[in-house]
């Protein structure tokens, strides 16, 4: 049987998913999240969140507040939903923080914004905001530190979901011969520095992860 070493753990449709394909499942978390105690200031309107860490930080101090009067710019369906189901007006969703800074210089050149993130942000959206003199706060709301684990051996393929979990998975393991099933291409180009096999999912999500091994290994 083949095995997948998954590097975050899965929901449980998820793994149903995975496991009724027939491939043997390893999970953990190479990386941990730390929500911070700092003040989000409440008094903007446009709120761009990136992760469903920083929606996270930002639900835990407006809980019993109502939240229709703040307008969501995110990446990531998951995101939108998140925000969505509390109460939040998501004005724009796209799949690549790319394509959201391009929407916003686009049709919102002349609005204000507070971009909520962790520690390991990618510059795209201040440089693309700055670039186009768009005013903008950022806000650091989450840490995401690399949770290491040492595995005695080695995997048929790996799922990674962030370029930090890759390098996480380094810190205790070498990729060997695996293939490596890659969420985006942030995270695909940090693959490539340590592997020429590497297969990226053709949308940005966890599910299709899933689906891009299942299929590499039904048709092997």
């Amino acid at each position: 049987m083949k095995t997948v070493l998954s590097t975050k753990m899965l929901s449980l449709s998820q793994k149903e998913l995975f496991l009724n394909s027939g491939l043997g499942l390893v999970e953990y978390d190479a990386l941990k999240i730390e929500l911070l105690d700092v003040k989000i200031p409440l008094d903007h309107s446009n709120y761009i969140f990136t992760s469903k860490n920083a929606v996270n930080a930002f639900l835990k101090q407006t809980d019993g507040l109502d939240r229709s009067g703040f307008n969501a710019f995110c990446v990531g369906g998951k995101t939108k939903a998140l925000l969505e189901d509390n109460g939040l007006k998501v004005m724009a969703m796209h799949e690549y923080a790319s394509e959201l800074a391009k929407h916003i210089v686009e049709s919102h050149k002349s609005e204000r914004f507070l971009f909520l993130c962790g520690n390991r942000r990618r510059d795209v959206i201040p440089q693309a905001l700055t670039n186009n003199e768009i005013g903008f706060e950022e806000m650091e709301v989450y840490r995401t530190e690399l949770h290491p684990k040492i595995f005695k051996r080695d995997f048929d393929g790996i799922l990674f979901f962030s370029p930090s979990g890759i390098q996480s998975y380094l810190l205790e393991n070498t990729i060997g011969s695996s293939t490596l099933f890659c969420i985006g291409d942030t995270t695909a180009a940090e693959a490539k520095k340590h592997s020429n096999h590497i297969i990226l999912a053709n949308k940005p999500t966890v599910e299709n992860v899933l689906v891009q091994a299942i299929n590499h290994y039904r048709d092997a």
